[in-house]
């Protein structure tokens, strides 16, 4: 049997996460506003979690372009990343991180593009494997660059 999956990530400011993921990994940013408005107008969610009536509060979502979604409720069905708020900050090292790789192959403009985005270097690796860069998101998740 095979499982359908996302990656959700802790974050202090959902969106702005969600904003900087898509524009790294060329995602689009779930809209869920069709079925915040239906669940607003009969009264199931309160409003204060939702912001400007059209996203959730303490959530936001990338998912593949390419992949299948609910029209309805925006939530992609494919690969996907969820961001989720929680009150406290990152401290310590990812258990668990996010490998990218540019499809020309090209390494350091792809490290250029995500520094343009926010994204940091933490630092470069070079082993017999091969080599990488490990970078952390605007929150200081790392993840890297091959």
């Amino acid at each position: 049997m095979t499982l359908h999956w996302k990656l959700v990530v802790d974050a202090n400011d959902p969106h702005a996460q969600a904003r900087f993921w898509a524009a790294a990994l060329g995602y689009e940013i779930e809209d869920h506003s069709t079925l915040i408005g239906e669940l607003l107008d009969a009264g199931i969610v309160d409003p204060d979690l939702v912001v400007n009536g059209l996203a959730w509060r303490d959530a936001a979502a990338v998912r593949h372009p390419d992949d299948p979604f609910d029209k309805k409720s925006g939530v992609g069905q494919g690969r996907r990343l969820l961001f989720n708020r929680v009150p406290e900050t990152k401290s310590g090292k990812n258990r668990l991180h996010i490998d990218v790789h540019d499809p020309a192959g090209d390494r350091e403009a792809a490290v250029e593009r995500l520094r343009d985005l926010g994204a940091g270097v933490q630092r470069r690796v070079q082993e017999m494997g091969g080599e990488w860069v490990v970078m952390t998101d605007p929150e200081g998740n790392e993840f890297c660059v091959h």
